[in-house]
């Protein structure tokens, strides 16, 4: 009896107990992240490393200079950007962040594509980052888009044996419709696209998405100045053709697309800038029986991008 007693407790009321803290140890935790993520392992210093060097390494400069790298922030925006290619330095990921499906994509994606630094960091470094804006605990990095200069895109049509076919945007500001005419001139075998440094779209991540990969083997070129690098090109031999609702010339009747030459397309409004248009050799309309008063940049590239294409089959 005497031991009976020594095992019974001798408070009244109802014992305590662990409060399901035991069972909730054994759940499972989830997959184990990847090594560049699990803090202490050797690849973790290494990507570490790497990412401190990129920050610290000067950017190099290209024949069309290079613009500025951007931050895409958001679970959703994060992995439709991994899903479409865009190019990525680092993926920033908050410690202690909840592993939903998308975070787990997210690192899949990026440990599967390679060269993808993976950091973790605590929520204020990341609210620093991106101004406060909400990043639910994904940033990604990509890096400043590497311009091609105006002449190079001609220069590829000659080592390949072909007439030049490049379209030029004239204050065209939204990055989709840049994304969009890139990806037309692909489709239609041009050669490139050339943009102004000030005032225009760039290659930003929502022009690498719109254009659907094809960004990575269509060049795009920056001018200083859109009407120098023009009359550039015209002395060169190549016709420069200007989208106009009040064009002089059909598109069906131009000649001119059946040889060298640029197409330039303005902004959907306010069409060519005065300076542009006056050096264009041609100004064609699109016919458009239906009463629209204009197409947006993308579509209106497309239609003289496959009407000049068919012409050269």
């Amino acid at each position: 009896m005497a031991a009976n007693n020594r095992r019974m407790s001798g408070k009244k009321g109802a014992q305590v107990g662990s409060g399901g803290q035991r069972r909730k140890g054994l759940e499972g935790k989830g997959p184990t992240p990847p090594a560049e993520m699990r803090k202490g392992h050797k690849k973790n210093r290494i990507a570490t490393s790497k990412a401190k060097q990129t920050a610290r390494r000067p950017a190099p400069r290209g024949r069309g200079g290079k613009g500025t790298s951007e931050l895409v922030v958001g679970r959703n925006p994060v992995v439709e950007a991994l899903r479409e290619g865009v190019p990525a330095s680092t993926l920033y990921v908050q410690q202690f962040i909840d592993n939903d499906e998308r975070v787990r994509e997210a690192l899949q994606l990026a440990a599967d594509r390679g060269g993808i630094n993976l950091m973790e960091a605590p929520r204020p470094e990341l609210d620093r980052m991106t101004n406060g804006l909400n990043h639910q605990g994904l940033v990604l990095q990509v890096p400043p888009y590497e311009y091609a200069h105006p002449e190079d895109l001609a220069a590829a049509a000659a080592d390949a044996g072909e007439d030049p076919l490049i379209v030029a945007l004239d204050g065209v500001t939204d990055p989709r419709n840049l994304g969009a005419v890139v990806r037309s001139v692909s489709a239609f075998g041009g050669h490139g696209v050339v943009v102004p440094e000030r005032r225009a779209a760039g290659m930003t991540a929502g022009a690498w998405k719109t254009s659907a990969g094809t960004a990575a083997r269509t060049p795009v070129a920056r001018a200083t100045n859109l009407t120098r690098a023009l009359e550039a090109y015209k002395k060169a031999g190549i016709a420069v053709v200007g989208l106009a609702a009040d064009g002089e010339a059909e598109l069906g009747d131009l000649e001119a697309l059946d040889g060298p030459v640029v197409i330039v397309v303005g902004s959907e409004g306010k069409g060519l800038s005065r300076l542009v248009g006056e050096t264009c050799d041609f100004r064609v309309r699109i016919p458009m029986p239906g009463g629209a008063e204009s197409l947006n940049a993308g579509v209106a590239a497309g239609i003289v991008l496959y009407e000049a294409a068919s012409r050269r089959v």
